[in-house]
């Protein structure tokens, strides 16, 4: 045993919670989730996640947030572990996205957690308490 914490994935809608402030209730929950998992060690991250982030704080929120502030967010958040897919991910999670009938983009999200060797999914979006191939998904807001 390497005493290392079970690592955890964190879906994209966790971090944009995480900054914004018009859902207070969920900024909370959101920013002492990623707190906690940043503390542990356990903190787990995609390319994919890094990217939805950005789009997302920067135009699909109430408030915009400006391009300077989420590029030094997406630039500390870089510092956690990452996946970064390729091809064979692709391929893969278009397996899981006919097996489970969910989007392709979910499917994505999961096999970045398992390819990281994550148990848990941070999501709002997928079906909370369902397990994927051996990893669990959890809603924070639930």
């Amino acid at each position: 045993m390497t005493g290392e914490a079970p690592r955890q994935f964190l879906d994209t809608n966790v971090l944009v919670y995480a900054h914004d402030r018009s859902a207070a209730a969920k900024q909370a929950r959101a920013l002492s989730l990623l707190g906690e998992l940043v503390t542990a060690g356990a903190a787990r991250l995609s390319v994919q996640v890094l990217q939805e982030f950005f789009t997302v704080v920067t135009g699909r929120v109430r408030s915009p947030m400006p391009v300077p502030a989420a590029r030094a967010i997406v630039a500390d958040l870089g510092s956690l572990p990452l996946h970064e897919p390729g091809a064979n991910d692709v391929l893969a999670a278009i397996d899981i996205h006919e097996r489970h009938r969910i989007s392709f983009w979910d499917a994505m999200v999961l096999r970045s957690a398992g390819q990281m060797g994550c148990d848990v999914v941070w999501s709002e979006d997928l079906a909370a308490g369902q397990a994927y191939g051996g990893v669990q998904v959890r809603n924070p807001f639930a």
